[in-house]
């Protein structure tokens, strides 16, 4: 089903870490990139749960579905918005987090070129998505909703030659790239949904990737 379709029905079990949400913000952290005292955007920000313990200086999460926005807080500003079309000024943020939400998106130039644009020159655009390696194994973004049906959500796998092809033009020059790999870390929520096989055949399948970019000056 359509991403939009999708979120709308998991929305409610939105916020309950899986094995692709936990390892993406394992990675995310890993990454170093500092978000204390600076200006931070949340591109698909779903409930703003990544930005509830933010040290930004100020923080704005931007989703395009108001069923994943009514369920945030009220702690950070959220905004109904497209990632094509981000309601921002030019190089508004220091930071921007797009975070498992370019696969979602067949115009991935758009994407970038959107990101690129609303993040000041020598700030960090931080990219991530299942890794195409998971995608031709077998893994696909699929959730359960509120009755436990099992859902498949649409994707576009984008390589890496593609997006730095893309963010180039827009600007964007790549900082760092890293994997995150299913390990003993998310060994849990294999256990919790009884699928302790699969962790097995899995282990040390690199199931997330994570892109740095970093804006040139003119």
């Amino acid at each position: 089903m359509s991403a939009r379709e999708g979120y709308a029905l998991w929305a409610p079990q939105y916020d309950a870490e899986t094995v692709v949400s936990a390892l993406e913000n394992r990675l995310v952290e890993s990454l170093g990139v500092a978000t204390k005292d600076r200006r931070l955007l949340d591109v698909g920000c779903g409930t703003g749960r990544r930005l509830r313990d933010t040290d930004a200086a100020s923080a704005v999460g931007v989703d395009p579905l108001l069923a994943m926005l009514a369920r945030a807080s009220r702690e950070q500003p959220l905004v109904a918005g497209d990632v094509r079309a981000l309601s921002f000024a030019a190089e508004a943020f220091d930071v921007i987090w797009c975070r498992l939400v370019v696969g979602h998106v067949r115009e991935v130039d758009v994407v970038y070129a959107e990101l690129a644009r609303v993040c000041r020159t020598g700030g960090a655009v931080i990219v991530s998505d299942l890794c195409a390696e998971a995608v031709a194994a077998g893994h696909r973004r699929t959730f359960r909703d509120e009755r436990g049906v099992r859902h498949e959500l649409e994707h576009f796998v984008h390589t890496l030659d593609r997006q730095a092809g893309v963010a180039a033009n827009a600007g964007l020059a790549l900082d760092a790239h890293r994997e995150g790999v299913i390990d003993a870390h998310v060994r849990r929520y294999y256990a919790d949904a009884g699928r302790l096989h699969a962790y097995e055949e899995q282990r040390g399948l690199p199931l997330v990737t994570a892109l740095v970019w970093r804006k040139r000056g003119a």
